[in-house]
């Protein structure tokens, strides 16, 4: 098992943070994720910027991000922290990040998209596992776009496992068990050759994006391939891949661009688990801790380590 950081557990009814590490949120998008949180029981604590505009793209300055991110880090009553959405800032918080402060309050972060930048950051420094899960903009403010028994089983610290059911199927046969890491493939892309460079090689790597052409995908696979951020991986579970496809193209084209660029590889492949940028239910994985990929004739991806410690019970929903 891996020895990781783990957070306390997080129940129902725990206050929780929300926080705006990248960019602006739609306002009433905010105001129907922080009601959806209240009806799952928890008490949603809105940063002073989540709605900030500007400069540009960004929900305030670094600065202001940094701030509202810390403080949620640093209150002792604040059990877990949501984010609204990504969309594109939170590199810029990453070389300011507060890794003591962090290390002394470690909570469940969950995000995904630009958050996996920091999420991944603070694994690979900190050891503190990654909440890859659904955002208030994109996910609690839709009625079917949070997969709550995964979200409930990861803050609480119970086994659980996805399968067919949330819209894994096998490319490629095999069984592998190792640690579960990734997020948005081109955010991982993007960090190469930076001090924040993904830790990707000898994990069971988790890849997902959305609207990128499959020759786009391809590229950004042979750039984590030529930066030999693919040695030694275990296994490869691609996400929803929600608009990865070319017009007029034919819809398994994405199963045989991946294929052929891992002609050589021996694992498991399996597609189309929706965790991150999905269709619906947005399903929450931990990184940083063991997992099992079992690719047959059905998929499942069965997460084994808990990522919190369970000194917490968890409430009744």
């Amino acid at each position: 098992m891996n020895a990781v950081l783990k957070p306390s557990a997080v129940p129902n009814d725990s206050l929780v943070a929300v926080v705006s590490p990248a960019s602006t949120p739609q306002p009433p998008r905010v105001e129907r994720g922080l009601a959806a949180l209240r009806a799952l029981g928890y008490t949603p604590q809105p940063a002073e910027h989540i709605l900030t505009r500007g400069p540009l793209y960004f929900a305030g300055t670094p600065e202001m991000r940094l701030r509202d991110l810390h403080h949620a880090f640093a209150d002792d009553d604040v059990r877990a922290i949501f984010s609204t959405r990504g969309g594109y800032g939170s590199n810029y918080i990453l070389e300011d990040l507060d890794l003591d402060l962090i290390a002394e309050s470690a909570k469940p972060f969950i995000g995904y998209s630009d958050l996996t930048a920091p999420m991944l950051w603070l694994l690979d420094q900190l050891e503190i596992p990654a909440f890859h899960g659904p955002m208030l903009s994109a996910d609690f403010s839709r009625e079917d776009g949070v997969h709550l028994p995964s979200l409930r089983a990861a803050l609480t610290g119970q086994p659980y496992s996805v399968g067919p059911a949330e819209g894994l199927r096998t490319l490629h046969p095999g069984r592998v068990r190792g640690t579960l890491y990734g997020g948005c493939l081109s955010i991982l892309v993007a960090l190469l050759g930076t001090p924040y460079e993904p830790q990707t090689e000898g994990k069971l790597l988790f890849l997902e994006d959305v609207s990128a052409k499959p020759y786009q995908v391809d590229r950004m696979l042979w750039q984590l391939q030529q930066a030999g951020k693919l040695e030694g991986v275990k296994g490869i579970v691609f996400g929803e891949m929600l608009d990865c496809a070319s017009p007029g193209a034919p819809p398994e084209l994405l199963d045989e661009v991946i294929l052929r660029v891992f002609e050589d590889f021996s694992g498991p492949i399996a597609i189309g688990l929706r965790s991150g940028h999905v269709s619906r239910s947005n399903v929450t994985l931990t990184f940083g801790v063991d997992a099992e990929l079992n690719a047959a004739k059905d998929a499942n991806l069965h997460i084994l380590q808990p990522a919190v410690e369970k000194q917490l019970l968890a409430s009744s929903p």
